[in-house]
Order: structure tokens, then C-alpha cells, then sequence
């Protein structure tokens, strides 16, 4: 597995991480078996940058992980995240102030079974909270050896270099892929200048280009019903526009996964993608993305059949909880 750096003084990390939030819930049902050995099958690939998040099953996907990789901690890269609070139902909320920084994270340090998180990044930015407070408080952490390093979620490049300026951030976690192409203009630059990494959720754009359908051809427990890019006209758009990126993936000699993938892999060194998966075919396929070298002809051909505004409808129902 190749390597890459947790931002400027960072830990070298795999080229791809592991996504672990479909073993818990969103994406339909999950075999807590096979999950566990996916994270372990993992491991043994070399993939050891391992993503979770407290609200993810309500802290059943802390607790999952937590225990596929008892007796292995020392071949892990942890990252988990705090902040998105949530009520009954499907109320959300997002809590950054200083006393829920270290709450959450005494919480996620004993759901995981460990006694320190590697990367622990704020989820969603708390519009009540001043970065510089939260930030202030997840440096605390650090000093007390219960964090090793500091990433945010999905927040703007006015944001992230407040926060720098505050403590050195390692990690922006943000969703990118071929169909999500918006942060290239400011958010990925001044993570560039400020020497911070660019971990990649969704690099697959929810199997969109990996070839999943759309609509009602999901199970009804499967949250992407719900998105805009999964519905109506704006779905079936969206497949026309995975079904070009399939034929460049044919002419390339790989999966479309792969493809996306190796081109998210291509926009520099410090692109970290972190694909979810909760099968562990799923996995050995994108562990195989790391051999995959796309040519010239082959990245005109993405752009040309995916420009960075063809993409119909938003992420998320609402993007309240998203600064840019």
C-alpha cells in the first residue's frame, strides 16, 4: 500500500483509508460479522487510516471499530469525529463549545477502548461557537496526549485558517470526487498553502459512480433515497453521467470505483480518499486503486464527460450544516 502524510508534520498514513460509517446504519442493513472483517482485512492490506464519527449509529460505529481492532491498535491511524448532536428521530443539531469538546471526547475514547485518538476532527462547525474556542479546546486534548492531531469537517477556507491560526489543523475532511468538484476553487488551495490534508469522503459519490442505481431501486432503509442526487430527474441524470465515466473505466482496464479513485488519487499527494465499504469484495477492489495509473487521453476524457457543473442536485437535503 502507498503512503501518504497527515498534513506537514504529520503521520504517513495509506494512500486510502477505510470509511466505516455504512457498518452501523445509512446505507441499509450490515453484517457486524463481515464488518469486523473488513476493518481487520484491512489492516492486513496495509490499508491503517480508519474513519469514524461518534453519531454514526449513535455510537455503535465507535464501539464496532473499537473492537476489530483490539490487539492491533498499534497498526491503526484512528480518526473520529465530534459535534453533530442528535435529538429524536432524525433531529440534528451541532454542539462546538468548549465543554462538549472534551465531553465528547472522554465519551469516544471509552467507546473505541483506547486511550488516545490519532485525528480527531470537529464534523460540523458550530455557527454559535467561535472556531478559535473549539479549536482552543481540541488543543487542549492534544496537550494532555488524549488527541494527536486536529482536523475539521467540511468548513470553508476562511474557517480553516482561522483554526490554523488557532492550532495547526493536520486533516480538512470534505467530500470530493467526480462529482463533487466545488472545493477546488478556494477550500483545497488554502488547505495547499497551509500545508493541511485533504481526506475524501464520498469518493465514489455514494456508489453513484461505482455504478449504484438511483430512486426507488434502493431499499427503503437506504438513506440516499433521500438525497437530491439520488431522485427524480436530477437521479437519472446523474446515471447518464456515471454511465460515461463506466465506459473511460472499460477503456482503462478497471472498475469505475477504481477509476474514481485513481483519479481522485491523481489531484496530488496530499488527497487522501477514505472509500466506505461494509463487504469485503468492495474492499480488496479499492485497495486495487492505488495500481492504477490514468493517462492524459484518459483524464480529458472524465473531464470532458463530467464537467465540474454538470452534477444535478445538492449533496444533502438541507446544506445548512455545510459552510462551502
Amino acid at each position: 500500500m502507498n503512503r501518504r502524510r497527515l498534513g506537514q508534520n504529520g503521520p504517513e498514513v495509506s494512500a486510502i483509508g477505510l470509511g466505516c460509517m455504512g457498518m452501523s446504519e445509512f446505507y441499509g442493513q450490515a453484517d457486524e460479522s463481515e464488518s469486523v472483517a473488513v476493518i481487520r482485512r484491512a489492516l492486513d492490506l496495509g490499508i491503517d487510516f480508519l474513519d469514524t464519527a461518534d453519531m454514526y449509529g449513535r455510537g455503535h460505529n465507535e464501539e464496532l471499530v473499537g473492537r476489530a481492532i483490539r490487539g492491533r491498535r498499534d497498526e491503526v491511524v484512528l480518526a473520529t469525529k465530534f459535534g453533530v448532536v442528535r435529538g429524536e428521530g432524525e433531529e440534528r443539531g451541532v454542539d462546538g463549545s468548549p465543554a462538549y469538546v472534551r465531553q465528547a471526547a472522554e465519551a469516544s475514547l471509552r467507546r473505541l477502548g483506547v486511550d488516545h485518538i490519532d485525528l480527531y476532527y470537529l464534523h460540523r462547525r458550530d455557527p454559535q461557537v467561535p472556531i478559535e474556542d473549539t479549536v482552543g479546546a481540541m488543543a487542549e486534548l492534544v496537550a494532555q496526549g488524549k488527541v494527536g492531531r486536529i482536523g475539521l469537517s467540511e468548513v470553508s477556507a476562511d474557517t480553516l485558517r482561522r483554526a490554523h491560526a488557532t492550532h495547526p489543523i493536520a486533516a480538512l475532511q470534505s467530500e470530493y470526487s467526480l462529482f463533487t468538484r466545488g472545493l477546488e476553487t478556494e477550500i483545497l488551495p488554502a488547505a495547499r498553502e497551509l500545508g493541511v490534508a485533504l481526506v475524501a469522503y464520498s469518493p465514489i459519490s455514494r456508489g453513484l459512480l461505482g455504478g449504484l442505481g438511483t430512486g426507488d431501486r434502493l431499499p427503503d432503509d437506504d438513506f440516499r433515497r433521500y438525497l437530491p442526487r439520488f431522485a427524480g430527474e436530477n437521479g437519472s441524470r446523474n446515471e447518464e453521467l456515471a454511465a460515461e465515466v463506466r465506459k473511460i473505466a472499460e477503456e482503462a482496464g478497471c472498475t469505475p470505483a477504481q477509476l474514481s479513485l485513481a483519479w481522485l488519487l491523481g489531484r496530488g499527494e496530499d488527497v487522501i480518499p477514505i472509500p466506505g465499504t461494509k463487504r469485503l469484495r468492495y474492499l480488496e477492489e479499492n485497495a486495487a486503486s492505488v495500481d492504477v495509473t490514468l493517462t492524459a487521453d484518459q483524464l480529458a476524457a472524465l473531464d470532458a464527460a463530467v464537467p465540474p457543473d454538470s452534477v444535478k442536485g445538492d449533496r444533502y437535503p438541507s446544506m445548512a450544516l455545510i459552510e462551502g
